[in-house]
């Protein structure tokens, strides 16, 4: 088809991190069913066989369950296990949308993160900018340092179960960071551009770790922290071949949920106070 040999790729990626970001921030919560596929096709203008791509990758990531005759179903969301008690926050836990939402509605945003890829935060920002072109929020400045895995860092994640297919996997993930970090650039400094925000900074350093674990601090009195969790699991490239290989799922990564108090010896305050620590010293050393 046409769609598929002139940009097949590219409509494939566009439509699957859209729906991932839906699930993530619960606008399709756990356990309720995906649009159709001829809705979801009619929705983003693509093929049905772009949406039936997208949908498998999901399902081979453990995000849904697709039933002939029944749909999709979600099975999973952003999980994160919260002690914080905000009237915002339900019994059953939070995800990671409401608390960037709640972030944006400062005056001052800052947020300092370590990932592996910046798909999540990408996904979010898109959606915080929306607010505030509609009117919504009115954050007076936004400021965001990010710490990547570098380049020319060999990763154990992902890796495929067959040699000849370790460079597809090493270039699909180079190509998901530049995608994401680029698209995060070009929404913030629109913003700005824009007069929406008076001040935006972005700076993004590289370091030769590997990230076990993502990393959110936000406006210094919040952490979001959480181990990558390795699974063996199809992968479907942007060619429509698929591989077998080891990978970690960002977005369906358990996060634990810590937030400063008035006792600067409780463990929610030490919490922050060690991983602002640790993310000073990384970015410190990254900058000599």
């Amino acid at each position: 088809m046409r769609e598929e040999r002139e940009g097949g790729g590219r409509e494939f990626r566009r439509v699957s991190e859209e729906l991932r970001a839906r699930m993530a921030d619960s606008t399709y919560p756990q356990s309720s069913f995906l649009p159709s596929q001829r809705d979801l096709a009619k929705e983003f203008g693509v093929s049905r066989d772009t949406v039936q791509r997208v949908l498998r990758e999901l399902s081979n990531e453990g995000w849904i369950q697709s039933r002939r005759g029944s749909g999709s179903r979600v099975l999973k969301n952003q999980r994160i296990q919260s002690s914080a008690a905000k009237a915002t926050r339900s019994r059953r836990g939070v995800t990671l949308g409401p608390l960037i939402s709640e972030a944006f509605e400062q005056e001052e945003v800052t947020l300092d993160v370590y990932t592996l890829t910046s798909e999540s935060l990408d996904a979010h920002m898109r959606l915080q900018a929306e607010r505030i072109r509609v009117g919504i929020i009115q954050p007076r400045r936004i400021s965001l340092r990010m710490l990547l895995p570098s380049t020319s860092l060999p990763l154990p994640y992902p890796r495929a179960k067959e040699d000849q297919h370790a460079p597809l996997l090493r270039d699909r993930l180079h190509v998901i960071t530049e995608r994401h970090t680029d698209s995060l650039r070009g929404v913030l400094r629109d913003l700005q551009t824009e007069k929406l925000v008076p001040s935006v900074d972005v700076q993004i350093r590289h370091t030769p770790l590997t990230p076990a674990f993502k990393l959110y601090v936000i406006n210094e009195v919040e952490v979001l922290f959480g181990p990558y969790e390795v699974i063996e699991r199809p992968v479907l490239l942007d060619s429509g071949e698929e591989i077998r290989a080891l990978d970690v799922l960002g977005l369906g990564a358990t996060l634990t949920h810590h937030v400063r108090d008035d006792d600067p010896n409780s463990p929610g305050s030490v919490f922050v106070t060690s991983m602002q620590a640790w993310f000073a010293s990384v970015w410190t050393l990254l900058s000599e």
